[in-house]
């Protein structure tokens, strides 16, 4: 593996590093504090515009085919300036790439350039349901064939972007008497349509501007072309792609660290104490240097991943393990920066406390760390027996 960059990853990454900077940077506080949502969709439907929606998706359909490392590389600038914009891209870039993999070629021109373009501000990932989070194959949401429709019924809950996405990838039980995880299908379920229902808002710790909700499925009739891929084949697609969603988390996660630990760094050497900057004392200096170190492992792990799964290669325990080592080498990263920011780090008048609310989810969503771990040490256990 070769560390340079290339042309267009480095372009991407330039690309979101100067927008984080000069628009979502000067108003993540007041997205967080107000919620102000006509300025999070208008920097949605910019970040769409530079063609941060479709990173990894093939021109034809509106993306800009630069890759897994560059969609990482972007989400770490974005997860830097602000958390809610950044997990909106990811989730977007995952939606894209789930319709790719496995949508018709008019599902694919009609979805994917709608999400890439902007049309849409975002796609919803429409999987976890309230008995079925680490574990998917116990979803109990339903879809039954009756003539040209299928009708949906269940729940999925802690969706992203419920509100203002335009379409959802969604999964459901088509066949209730089929083993554990091999009766599942994958449709695509148009916001607005009768029978769904999105529900309120849930009032969380943090990534506040963007909106997280249950949808309610009550007799909802979806066309009959609105199913992707095959019957009962939905459920091998839906654990392919929260692997590389792992990327994203991580990379997200790894964002936010490297945004905690940059700003006390330079606090600290500006706060005196002692008749000296707090910098030039070596418990500061210790934290700051496990920090950065186990953020730029963290970095490795993620580029690892991604070109794992750029190559074509297998690529889960390596997400797993970079999603799993990122989002806490980024939780620590937040709490050694409070500690070094003393009192202040605990207040709201400086932006660490809203980082070390932003990443607490990061270890959660995408599959738990816990999971994450099983994932790791099952596969390691398989290769040996191989």
């Amino acid at each position: 593996m070769i560390l340079d960059l290339t042309e267009d990853q480095r372009m991407i990454q330039e690309t979101a590093r100067n927008f984080a900077k000069s628009e979502l940077e000067p108003v993540a506080g007041k997205l967080d504090e107000e919620g102000d949502r006509a300025t999070f969709l208008k920097n949605i439907r910019s970040l769409a515009d530079l063609g941060l929606m479709g990173i990894n998706i093939k021109s034809e359909y509106g993306g800009s085919e630069a890759g897994s490392i560059a969609f990482s590389l972007a989400i770490t600038e974005l997860g830097k300036a602000c958390a809610s914009t950044g997990v909106t891209v990811s989730v977007n870039n995952m939606c894209c790439e789930v319709i790719q993999a496995i949508g018709n070629e008019e599902q694919k021109k009609k979805y994917i350039a709608k999400i890439c373009s902007g049309e849409y501000p975002a796609g919803g990932f429409g999987l976890t349901e309230t008995m079925a989070g680490s574990d998917p194959a116990g979803m109990r949401c339903s879809a039954v064939l009756d003539g040209n429709e299928w009708v949906l019924n269940g729940n999925k809950i802690f969706i992203t972007s419920a509100e203002y996405a335009g379409v959802f990838v969604v999964w459901a039980v088509t066949d209730k008497k089929a083993p554990r995880g091999k009766g599942i299908t994958t449709f695509l379920v148009e916001n607005g349509i009768k029978g769904l229902t999105i529900g309120r808002a849930e009032h969380k710790m943090g990534q506040h501007a963007s909106s997280t909700n249950e949808l309610i499925f009550e007799d909802c009739r979806i066309p009959k072309d609105a199913m992707m891929g095959g019957i009962n084949q939905g459920f091998r697609t839906a654990i392919g792609e929260l692997a590389g969603g792992r990327i994203g988390i991580g990379s997200l996660g790894l964002g936010i660290g490297l945004a905690a630990i940059e700003y006390a760094a330079k606090y600290a050497q500006e706060r005196r104490q002692f008749g000296k900057p707090i910098a030039e004392f070596q418990a500061i200096q210790w934290m700051i240097a496990e920090s950065c170190t186990e953020l730029e492992a963290a970095r490795l792990l993620l580029m690892n991943a991604a070109y794992q799964k750029d190559q074509g290669r297998h690529f889960a325990r390596q997400a797993s393990m970079a999603k799993y080592y990122a989002t806490e080498a980024a939780e620590r990263a937040c709490y050694n920066a409070i500690q070094i920011l003393g009192g202040y780090g605990y207040t709201k008048e400086f932006p660490i406390e809203r980082y070390a609310r932003d990443v607490r989810v990061t270890s959660i969503y995408e599959g738990t760390n816990q999971v994450q771990r099983h994932i790791i040490a099952m596969d390691i256990l398989s290769s040996l027996k191989r």
